[in-house]
């Protein structure tokens, strides 16, 4: 979601994730057989319904990773494995390729000629379920005023990060333990929760704030993006980014409300969940404290960026299992969007088919069966971002070896 997200990241899951409808999963799937290399006859028809509008970009964006890596770094696609050289080749190759404006028909010979295409092995129908994250804007301030009461907190001073592989390697490829120390009893304890971090009156001595904005629900949702714009009341954009977490399990309000058969599992959307909250100011605590993590953030010029320390690309750039897939990878997908001739875009979906760079991950996105869409900042991009609950499927390309 990274948007910087995360090096575990919170990603706006869309409706199945608030509603807890993830797909099936064959559990047996491992960075080995999460990918599926395709006879040419079993290609997809690459066509991109975006007319290529910021794929350039966005593949420059993961050259400029790939050239930071060693470049025999490897890379794993299903049993095959490819250089990080390689993948700058593949993504040159194909970037200069297209350059020439191709037809379609141009486009799948010389994809069929010169690459090799993996599918996604999804859910157990090989589909995969693809939603969406944004860039959000909200209005702020340096200072604490009657009008912007709500601090975005910077990483606190007390927060420590356990690494315990660095103690055993049986810890190995466990997730890192945040953690403080209990002063009285000088033991390492997990780090405050939700609840904990808002009725703390001296918090902000641990943590500065480095922007205060209007309203808790704003700040809540900044966190599931991972980033965002703030909008200074004096006139300047300050943007933020994701720093680290209190590391509390992340629990979704969307499946809380639809438990508590506050919103139909039908009607569940992020802009349900903040209507709701804005009728219900008198369970802003029940609702948001169900939610135990917390994220903290920093200033940073530009982006929003993702997991590979790189800038994101509106509709470009997908979220995936970074345990499962190759990091920027050059990939394609079939699912459904907005039709933006609508505004607002209402129910208006059409089948699309466009490329993308997998330069993103999500603490959310687990398995193969899953994928996050950047869509961007602005009105279309909040409704796709808030909707997005589409089965499709994705497909990762790379330059055969005897190309390179």
């Amino acid at each position: 979601m990274s948007i910087k997200q995360i090096g575990v990241f919170f990603l706006v899951i869309g409706v199945c994730f608030f509603a807890g409808c993830f797909p099936g999963v064959r559990e047996e799937i491992t960075q080995f057989s999460s990918l599926k290399k395709l006879n040419y006859r079993k290609h997809p028809l690459f066509i991109d319904n975006l007319d290529f509008q910021g794929l350039t970009a966005s593949i420059d964006y993961s050259l400029e990773y790939f050239k930071k890596v060693p470049l025999e770094r490897k890379y794993h696609y299903g049993k095959e494995i490819y250089t990080a050289a390689h993948m700058i080749a593949s993504l040159e190759i194909f970037k200069a390729f297209l350059e020439k404006e191709p037809s379609i028909k141009a486009l799948n010979a010389f994809i069929k000629s010169n690459f090799i295409v993996y599918e996604a092995a999804g859910n157990e129908e090989g589909d995969v379920l693809f939603t969406g994250y944004f860039e959000p804007t909200y209005e702020g301030s340096l200072k604490k005023s009657n009008a912007y009461p709500y601090p975005v907190y910077s990483r606190p001073d007390d927060l420590l990060e356990i690494d315990l592989s660095a103690f055993s390697d049986q810890f190995k490829g466990h997730k890192r333990l945040m953690a403080r120390v209990n002063d009285s009893k000088n033991r390492v304890v997990p780090y405050y929760s939700r609840k904990q971090i808002n009725f703390l009156e001296d918090f902000h001595t641990r943590s500065v704030p480095i922007v205060w904005v209007k309203s808790r629900i704003d700040r809540f949702f900044l966190e599931i993006q991972g980033s965002g714009k703030i909008v200074l009341d004096q006139g300047d954009v300050l943007r933020v980014h994701y720093a680290s977490s209190n590391g509390n399990a992340y629990r979704s309000i969307g499946r809380y409300l639809i438990r508590k058969n506050e919103i139909l599992k039908e009607n569940m959307s992020m802009q349900a969940i903040r209507t709701w909250l804005e009728q219900h100011p008198e369970r802003m605590d029940e609702v948001l404290h169900h939610n135990e993590s917390f994220v903290f953030f920093q200033k940073e010029q530009g982006g929003p960026y993702g997991s590979l320390g790189v800038e994101v690309t509106a509709l470009r750039s997908i979220a995936t299992d970074s345990r499962l897939f190759p990091k920027g990878a050059l990939c394609f997908m079939q699912a459904q969007l907005p039709d933006k001739k609508n505004s607002p875009p209402l129910k208006v979906w059409e089948q699309a088919s466009f490329f993308v760079l997998n330069q993103d991950t999500g603490g959310a996105l687990k398995g193969p069966a899953r994928a996050d869409l950047f869509c961007g900042n602005g009105d279309y991009a909040e409704f796709t971002a808030g909707h997005m609950n589409k089965y499709g499927k994705l497909f990762f390309l790379v330059l055969k070896p005897d190309q390179g």
